[in-house]
Formats: structure tokens, sequence, C-alpha cells
């Protein structure tokens, strides 16, 4: 059977999933607070974490990364939404510590020169995908950036998203080995 994970869930946790939070007035089953290492869990113990909108949160991103490779399962998925460092939305809430960009999750995946060049930290993901918006809502225009967004990502990034930016930002990781 399948393992899921949710860090944050808040009220929408995953259907299925065991879900983490600090706050003890929400859907969560386990109470705990994420900046707080390690977590009670085993290694390898997930094949599917999700963190949807936590990570900007957190006190320390890459040990937070560090703990998701941790508890997931060699090969197993880990599902990232953050706000989009160009957002006007990311820069409205006072709880945000971070930021992302197309290239926030180089310094875990070992093909990428950041790894290569930096080696922050051992925990290491393959970035399987990167989506913009994927739970999009709005007018036709900003459906229209979107999908260029979504098409050519770190193009969009360096020439288009000061003029049009975007909200958030989704990555699909596999652990790596």
């Amino acid at each position: 059977m399948k393992r899921v994970l949710d860090l944050g869930c808040g009220r929408k946790k995953r259907p299925g999933a065991i879900g983490v939070d600090c706050n003890a007035s929400v859907a969560a089953d386990i109470v705990h607070d994420l900046n707080q290492f390690p977590y009670p869990f085993e290694d390898g113990e997930f094949d599917e974490i999700h963190l949807e909108h936590v990570l900007e949160h957190l006190d320390d991103v890459v040990r937070v990364v560090e703990e998701v490779f941790r508890i997931c399962r060699p090969g197993g998925m880990v599902k990232v939404i953050v706000p989009y460092f160009r957002s006007h939305l990311a820069c409205m809430d006072p709880t945000h510590k971070h930021f992302f960009t197309v290239n926030s999750f180089a310094y875990f995946e070992p093909s990428h020169p950041f790894y290569e060049r930096y080696a922050y930290t051992r925990a290491r993901f393959r970035v399987t995908k990167i989506v913009f918006n994927e739970m999009l809502e709005g007018r036709w225009f900003k459906r229209f950036v979107v999908a260029l967004a979504n098409r050519w990502p770190r193009y969009y990034e360096y020439y288009f998203s000061q003029l049009a930016p975007v909200d958030t930002i989704t990555y699909d990781l596999e652990r790596c080995l």
C-alpha cells in the first residue's frame, strides 16, 4: 500500500495521506513543528510526500529538503508548491520567508552544475516537472501567459516573468538513490 505524507496539511489534508501540521485545530493526524528535526518518521517510510504552500514559511529550506530526502523512499515522489518569486502574492504574506524560481531545486539535482559546484547537501532529487500556476484560475490572458511559461519555463523566467508574473511554481521531484 502506498504511503503518502502531507506536510503542512492545514485544513486541506489529502485523502488517504498522513497529515502533519503545527496547528492542533486543523485536520492533522500528527501535530509537529516542521522547523524541529528530526521529523517523527522512519528513514524511507513514504512513497509520496506533498508540501503545498508550506516550504516558504519554514526557517531552513535546505534542512527541510534533507529531512524530506531522509523519510522518502528511494525513487519516491515529492510535490512542492510554493509562491513564485515575482508574484505579488509572495510578498503580500508577512509569514513568507523564502521565494522560489525555476532553478530553486538545482542545488539538490546531481546532474545540475549548481549541485556539482556547491554540493551543499547530500539530499538528491531529480526535478521531473516544473509547472507554473498548477491550480490555474484567471482570465484568458493569464491562462495564455501560463501556457507559454509552462512550455518554456526558463525562457519565460529570464525574459518575460517581470512583465507578466505568475503566482505559484510546482516542482515534481523524484528522490535519487
